[in-house]
């Protein structure tokens, strides 16, 4: 497969007529369908043995933290080295670590603590794939069609958190743990089958390749003098801290407030997945008419709304409306950060511009999931979800100022004018 070099046209679905994005988006579409069903099957799990709001969002914590730890680190060898072989890499390794997780479910040798430990490996993979996913997208379709493709990226990961919590609390139900595993693992076989087939444009260049220490270096300075990018940094922790509430005590909501089963936490968050997909097809049109800033303003307020519906009500047709409006907010945060951080800086630092992103993202999902867990565990979960509501509404006052607006605007390309040095003998 190869990239084509057909006109760029307008359009929300546009990106998916260059062939080598169509394949890559659905291969990852099943990817990120198999890591729900593999998340759902490890929460439950652990619900299941322990019972401790601590130790659920340590599952939840180990799938996030190596991202802080090493995200990066892959966006400086997602800018140096061949990106396809690289992700081949990953992926090969989430396919090892998805199928120990089967075997080990299978033969009942998982117990908790092997279980966060192999949770922690498997993110581990993620979190080296992420910055090299998110900066080929530059690569497979032209400018103009790139906020587009950023969005698209959004709605394939929220068709799979409204399909793959499903399927994965079904699979777990009916079949078990070990196959709900083992299902992630064939996702990963298939997008080594994508990239293998993927024939990359390498370009040339004149100059000597970068090492690992001095990309890392540059990308830190590049990053620290980039208002635009500290920007969004900025207004994405001031995010994802409270949101990751949610996330974390969903699971011991549903099973020790409620006592439903696997099947009803499946589709809980299949129902956030509705409402970011629904949220997703109607950014364009937000954004047309709103500031950027603004949009996301509003909707982690709405996100701090759906914190107190989660700790105020146990009906589960009214949670159902809950998470909705949950993923509606957070696909519009998410959405625009993204596109964001995708164009304030210039392709030779992408990759690590958005690992910097990345970086934040997950370092609030981390600690914010053990932190609403353990004072889930001295309080109450009612209590964490009021608290993280409160603290949501504080953040999005406090982050007002830095503004992310009209970054697509920029033009960050090389300006030509100088001759690129040459390499001495």
């Amino acid at each position: 497969m190869t990239v084509s070099a057909a006109p760029a046209e307008g359009g929300a679905w546009a990106p998916l007529r260059e062939p080598v994005f169509r394949a890559l988006w659905l291969a990852i579409l099943g990817s990120n369908i198999g890591t729900w069903i593999n998340d759902v099957a490890a929460s439950w799990v652990m619900a299941e043995q322990t019972g401790s709001p601590l130790m659920v969002a340590a599952v939840q914590s180990a799938t996030t933290l190596p991202v802080v730890l090493f995200a990066l680190v892959a966006g400086t060898l997602a800018d140096i080295v061949d990106r396809r072989r690289y992700l081949m890499f990953t992926q090969g390794w989430m396919l090892l670590v998805a199928g120990t997780l089967a075997m080990l479910a299978h033969l009942q040798l998982l117990t908790p603590w092997l279980l966060v430990a192999l949770t922690f490996a498997m993110g581990m993979g993620a979190a080296m794939a992420m910055p090299a996913q998110a900066a080929i997208v530059s690569e497979l379709v032209p400018r103009p069609m790139l906020a587009s493709a950023v969005a698209l990226n959004s709605i394939g990961m929220n068709i799979a958190r409204s399909i793959g919590p499903a399927v994965g609390g079904m699979v777990v139900a009916q079949f078990g743990p070990p196959w709900a595993f083992l299902l992630n693992g064939l996702t990963f076989g298939l997008m080594l089958c994508v990239l293998w087939r993927w024939h990359r444009d390498v370009h040339a260049s004149a100059l000597p390749p970068e090492s690992f220490g001095a990309g890392l270096r540059a990308g830190l300075r590049y990053a620290a003098r980039a208002g635009r990018l500290q920007a969004v940094l900025i207004k994405a922790a001031g995010f994802f801290l409270f949101a990751s509430a949610l996330t974390a005590l969903l699971p011991l909501v549903v099973r020790r407030d409620m006592q439903l089963g696997a099947g009803s936490y499946g589709i809980l968050l299949g129902c956030i997945g509705i409402g970011a997909i629904s949220g997703a097809l109607l950014l364009p049109r937000l954004r047309a008419r709103y500031d950027r800033d603004l949009l996301v303003f509003v909707a982690t307020l709405v996100c701090a709304a759906s914190l107190l519906g989660l700790a105020l009500s146990r009906q589960i047709g009214v949670l159902c409306v809950v998470m909705v409006v949950n993923g509606l907010a957070w696909i519009t945060v998410l959405s625009s950060l993204q596109i964001a951080a995708q164009t304030s800086v210039p392709a030779w630092v992408r990759a690590r511009a958005l690992s910097l992103y990345i970086v934040v993202f997950s370092a609030g999902m981390a600690s914010g999931s053990l932190l609403w867990g353990a004072l889930a565990q001295r309080t109450s979960i009612a209590t964490a979800l009021q608290i993280a509501a409160g603290g949501a509404v504080i953040a999005a006052l406090l982050v007002k100022r830095a503004r992310i607006a009209g970054t697509e605007q920029l033009d960050l390309a090389p300006g030509g004018h100088w001759p690129a040095p040459a390499q001495s003998d």
